[in-house]
């Protein structure tokens, strides 16, 4: 347990601070105006359980001083995303949302359908509940505006094929790859669409109707015939999204229910009036929080990195924040102009929050009953782990290591990761094997197990803030095998120290055995437990792991090319080259001045692709 720091020592100015484990790890980050009087607090008699497991958890107390609260606010998000620590509450997506993309970098830009990181020159809209929602109202918005939703590789195909997909011919796509359209008229329809998509409808409606009389008018039928079923495409794209406002109405609104251990937030997106998008998230509450404090982790969880549909002017919670005006600042700062954090009192803004928060009900119910048995299962399976293995305590770290190789050939080795019964996939690692000739897993076995043990060792000696991502020991080690697998890696542990501080076991394919060290019997785990389910889990997990690493090291060295490993020809220049002549093939038969002609391609590396092609 940490002991106090002495009084005198702690600065009463804002800062941050972080409590670390025996292993110097940082299981907890706060923030606060004022150092001495905060950290006081948890040295007090009856702390609150989740707050005194935090402490007798800890070894040290650290704390960084900085100028304002705002700085403190912003450090503590920093270490927070640095260290992801433990007993800090984590916001975790409910589900992987997409959102409908328009990749403006593009030379001519594409809509699509995306999921994960943003990346830059594409612009957002969403996200979504549900990828058939965005491909529905694409689907009504390109007879509008017809840009084009195919790949890369589509529109290049087709550009050399001189011909248009069946897209073009349906009207759904403007024929960029066959230059039936200009490039400024194609940006005109990607800025229309990326407007419209802003909310910006009204003058979309407009134009269409005006266009339609005026055909009509010129008495051209067929012309008013196709924009009327635009303009009706238009409306039922407009009537998808809902409006609850004006149209000066910029915000989010986030409703919140849940217990003492678990939170569903909703967030619902406003952009000019309309229900752009929504957003869903579990908290884990594993630090103990008032409401305020809660409304403050939500803020900052949701708010550091900016979101695809930008920051709002204002943000309607269900409760105070801990400091209103601190988090309007600090917002105000990322979005560039003022963001208010409020709570609404009456009015369509009240009643907006009483049904985001009727969504958050929803979403928490769901919640618990999927997640009930599961939580329930992830810590039988621990505690049984515990008790079959004899173990000294729960496994909360569990790391498990396989080999996959053809003869030798292509050898490999994976590590898989599973912290508190779920997998870590971060941590996964993949070994290439380098010091073993042919087919012998146990040695191949003993230096994977070496060179990541190994690097926990170098590591540990350093100081705790240049440590490396594995400097802490799993509490448990499984691999895949028998007694001969065990035994050449229980023998890495005895050479390097480590036999009685890192618990290793071995599961066989046959019957589910697991191997102990210094036990002739295998260890027959009851069949139905959960702890057998996690350690099948965890050997299917490694092993699939292993093999998607071998087949990519195998179809790599089959694909290899001439062209490879010739000085200064990278990538980039490769496939231009290839481009230029169309195969290895022709590149092989063209002369060295007509690679020396290639204006993009320097002298120097075109002597060298001439003199490697034909060298043999």
């Amino acid at each position: 347990m940490v002991e106090r720091p002495a009084t005198g020592s702690i600065p009463d100015t804002p800062g941050s601070y972080q409590f670390r484990d025996g292993d110097g790890r940082v299981i907890y980050v706060g923030k606060a105006k004022n150092l001495r009087s905060r950290l006081s607090n948890y040295f007090q008699k009856n702390l609150p359980l989740r707050t005194a497991t935090m402490v007798r958890s800890a070894e040290s107390v650290e704390w960084i001083q900085v100028d304002n609260e705002l700085e403190a606010l912003m450090l503590e998000y920093s270490l927070i995303k640095q260290h992801r620590p433990r007993f800090n509450i984590r916001l975790v997506d409910d589900k992987s949302y997409p959102f409908l993309a328009v990749t403006e970098s593009d030379e001519y830009p594409r809509a699509m359908v995306m999921r994960g990181k943003r990346k830059k020159g594409t612009r957002y809209f969403g996200p979504f509940g549900h990828a058939y929602a965005i491909r529905e109202t694409l689907d009504l918005l390109l007879r509008t505006f017809p840009i084009r939703t195919c790949s890369d590789n589509k529109l290049e195909r087709h550009a050399k094929l001189g011909r248009p997909c069946l897209l073009f011919h349906i009207e759904k796509c403007s024929g960029p790859c066959v230059g039936e359209i200009s490039p400024e008229e194609y940006q005109a329809l990607v800025t229309d669409l990326i407007g419209f998509l802003d909310g910006e409808t009204d003058a979309v409606v407009a134009d269409l109707e005006a266009r339609m009389l005026a055909a009509a008018d010129s008495y051209e039928f067929e012309l008013a015939a196709r924009l009327r079923d635009q303009l009706g495409s238009v409306r039922k794209a407009i009537e998808k999204q809902q409006m609850v406002g004006n149209r000066n109405d910029d915000f989010d609104v986030i409703g919140i229910h849940g217990d003492e251990l678990e939170t569903a937030v909703q967030i619902f997106l406003i952009r000019r009036g309309r229900v752009v998008g929504r957003r869903g998230f579990i908290i884990d509450r594993v630090e103990d929080l008032d409401d305020a404090e809660l409304i403050d982790r939500i803020l900052e969880g949701v708010y550091s990195e900016e979101p695809a549909m930008g920051y709002p002017k204002q943000v309607f919670v269900p409760s105070p924040s801990s400091d209103p005006e601190l988090y309007s600042a600090w917002m105000g700062e990322l979005r560039g102009t003022s963001v208010s954090v409020r709570v609404p009192q009456r009015g369509e803004k009240r009643a907006m929050l009483e049904t985001v928060t009727r969504n958050a009900n929803e979403s928490f119910t769901r919640h618990r009953l999927k997640r009930a048995s599961d939580h329930n299962s992830r810590a039988r399976a621990l505690n049984e782990l515990q008790e079959h293995l004899g173990l000294a305590e729960s496994p909360l770290r569990i790391e498990c290591y396989d080999m996959s190789h053809i003869q030798g050939t292509d050898y490999v080795g994976s590590m898989v990761v599973v912290e508190d019964g779920l997998a870590k996939k971060s941590d996964y690692r993949r070994f290439k094997i380098k010091t073993v000739d042919g087919n012998n897993d146990f040695a191949a076995m003993a230096e994977v197990l070496e060179r990541r043990l190994t690097n926990y060792l170098s590591d540990r000696e350093k100081p705790v803030e240049e440590r490396g991502r594995f400097a802490y020991p799993p509490n448990l080690i499984v691999v895949d095998g028998g007694k001969g697998q065990l035994s050449s890696s229980y023998e890495v542990l005895e050479s390097l120290g480590l036999e009685e501080e890192i618990p290793i076991v071995a599961l066989a394919k046959q019957f589910e055995e697991v191997f102990v060290p210094g036990r002739s019997e295998a260890i027959r785990i009851p069949r139905q437990s959960e702890a057998l389910y996690l350690l099948q889990r965890l050997r299917d997990e490694s092993h699939r792991f292993a093999i998607t690493y071998h087949r990519q090291l195998r179809n790599k060295r089959m694909t290899k090319s001439a062209l490879d490993d010739i000085p200064g020809l990278g990538p980039a220049r490769k496939a231009r080259l290839l481009k230029e002549f169309g195969s290895v093939k022709a590149v092989k038969g063209a002369s060295e001045h007509e690679l020396l002609e290639l204006a993009w391609l320097p002298d120097e590396v075109a002597q060298k692709v001439w003199s490697h092609l034909h060298s043999a």
